[in-house]
């Protein structure tokens, strides 16, 4: 699936998809409170209201050449992950890239949204018993905010040190991360805006050219149906109330506008323009 926005292309390569399993993560969306947000379906929700989720990167390219990897999901081989399923994965995701037209080494930048185990996975792959980078061409950008705050010894838990020191710890190794500032601009078409709440440095992905606009959202909301209840705040977002405020503060300020909003984990069409639904939103699909 690719988007264009001016001159700018986005492009999706999916690493996992599922539907249900996710109460864990948003308890409040049951299949009967699923079911009061009709426009969820068939796109975001079954008919038994159980969720659609997507792990999934999206891959930037620019007029100017630039290939920007946003998020690298979960990777292969990592152990001591909380999910079972998501330990000892053996899947194709760099195969799929390749075939979508963006080999490993073609890509120039790698931008992590935040450092949650499935949006860092993939920025190492095991090689001889050691983690490398997956990308050696590129640079990898960490906010500086969300990276002081992971590299402390206290912060997370065992498998949150555990996802540090086999996906982002070997990228500073290495020598190829650069720490930004929240609002960093990458290019002239592609800057950082500062997104807090899901984590202390969250950060979602702002794209203009030619006068149109698109915005990655990262994890402010795991699925649509955050916007129509903005207060559904995920058990993984480490302050919820700051989390439900950038919700209103980014979907809000995008109601009504012509942006195209590019869900991080939304499945099936993954993007849409905001409207303003009730007390909430609502995400008009844009196929």
């Amino acid at each position: 699936m690719r988007w264009s926005i001016g001159k700018v292309t986005v492009t999706k390569v999916v690493e996992l998809e599922m539907t249900g399993g996710s109460r864990f993560l948003l308890p409040q969306a049951t299949p009967e409170a699923v079911r009061e947000i009709g426009w969820l379906f068939p796109h975001f929700a079954d008919e038994a209201g159980k969720l659609r989720l997507s792990v999934h990167a999206l891959i930037i390219g620019t007029p100017g050449g630039r290939r920007i990897l946003v998020d690298t999901c979960l990777g292969n081989d990592k152990q001591d992950r909380k999910i079972p399923h998501w330990n000892a994965r053996q899947g194709t995701f760099l195969q799929d890239m390749a075939a979508a037209g963006f080999p490993p080494e073609s890509i120039d930048t790698v931008l992590c949204t935040h450092l949650h185990v499935d949006h860092v996975g993939w920025n190492t792959r095991l090689l001889d018993g050691r983690w490398v980078p997956s990308f050696p061409r590129a640079r990898y950008l960490f906010g500086r905010r969300e990276f002081e705050h992971w590299s402390r010894p206290e912060a997370g838990d065992d498998s949150q040190r555990a996802v540090f020191a086999d996906s982002v710890q070997p990228i500073l190794d290495a020598g190829l991360a650069e720490l930004v500032e929240a609002d960093h601009q990458l290019c002239e078409e592609v800057r950082l805006v500062p997104s807090f709440g899901h984590t202390p440095g969250h950060v979602s992905v702002l794209i203009r050219s030619e006068g149109e606009e698109a915005l990655i959202t990262g994890d402010i909301a795991h699925h649509p149906c955050q916007l129509a209840r903005p207060h559904w705040s995920s058990t993984a977002d480490s302050d919820p109330r700051q989390a439900e405020a950038t919700r209103h503060a980014i979907f809000g300020g995008m109601a009504g506008r012509p942006v195209l909003v590019i869900g991080t984990h939304f499945a099936g069409p993954t993007a849409g323009r905001v409207a303003r639904d009730g007390e909430g939103y609502r995400l008009m699909v844009c196929w």
